[in-house]
């Protein structure tokens, strides 16, 4: 895809002609199937939660004719609709119901401009929930959900969409538009430090306490020892 028609579909997503930042000759595969007519017919952003609750797989189309999937369905209906920016933040964040979240992360991608969308599906990389894949074929896989995360932020298709075209996030980033993200494994790294340190510290406070300990108790020795030489010494006077 060139820059032009990158730049159409950026053009697309900003002016609510959403619909066809999918290729047409998917979009008339989904108006022509029954899941579209039967099951999208008069959805709202909210009604379609009940839908997408219901989902049970990730992808496109499927098999030698190229038959929708109710989550191609559902993500073109979102597309139509255009629903606010905190309903689709909503959808991200289902604990529950993970496809709702992969529904709003592949809406997001199409599009939001990646300073949004990189930490919107970025905040996925830390989520490994397993979820199944639908191939072209027909074939299923098993994914998690940073993978698809990691997917849709560095390839420009998947299962057949044509995705619009990011710059790589370290541009971003020495242009200002992103803050450096930092990684699930450097925050458990920087974990693992921080409990290290504190166990070296409460090692050192107890040795220092153990050594105070000696000390007390060796001074108290040396009082007692010193006291209990007095006495003898009183005694062996009074004796004489």
């Amino acid at each position: 895809m060139d820059d032009d028609e990158q730049q159409e579909k950026q053009h697309l997503a900003n002016d609510g002609r959403q619909m066809t930042l999918i290729d047409q000759i998917i979009r008339n595969k989904v108006f022509n199937c029954r899941y579209w007519k039967e099951d999208c017919f008069g959805l709202t952003a909210v009604t379609l939660v009940d839908k997408a609750c219901k989902l049970d797989c990730v992808g496109v189309t499927y098999s030698g004719t190229g038959k929708p999937l109710p989550f191609l369905c559902l993500l073109m209906k979102l597309l139509q609709i255009n629903p606010e920016k905190e309903i689709i933040i909503e959808f991200l964040k289902s604990k529950d119901y993970k496809y709702i979240s992969a529904l709003a992360m592949f809406y997001i991608r199409l599009t939001s401009k990646p300073k949004e969308a990189y930490p919107a599906i970025e905040q996925f990389y830390a989520d490994f929930r397993k979820i199944r894949i639908r191939n072209l074929d027909g074939t299923f896989a098993i994914w998690h959900m940073d993978e698809l995360a990691e997917k849709l932020l560095n390839e420009e298709n998947i299962f057949g969409i044509s995705l619009p075209r990011y710059q790589k996030r370290w541009i971003l980033e020495e242009q200002g538009q992103l803050e450096p993200r930092k990684s699930v494994l450097e925050e458990e790294l920087q974990n693992q430090e921080s409990v290290v340190q504190q166990k070296e510290q409460e090692q050192e406070q107890g040795q220092v306490q153990k050594e105070e300990k000696e000390q007390i108790k060796s001074r108290s020795r040396s009082r007692s020892h010193k006291k209990h030489k007095k006495n003898n010494k009183h005694h062996s006077h009074h004796r004489k």
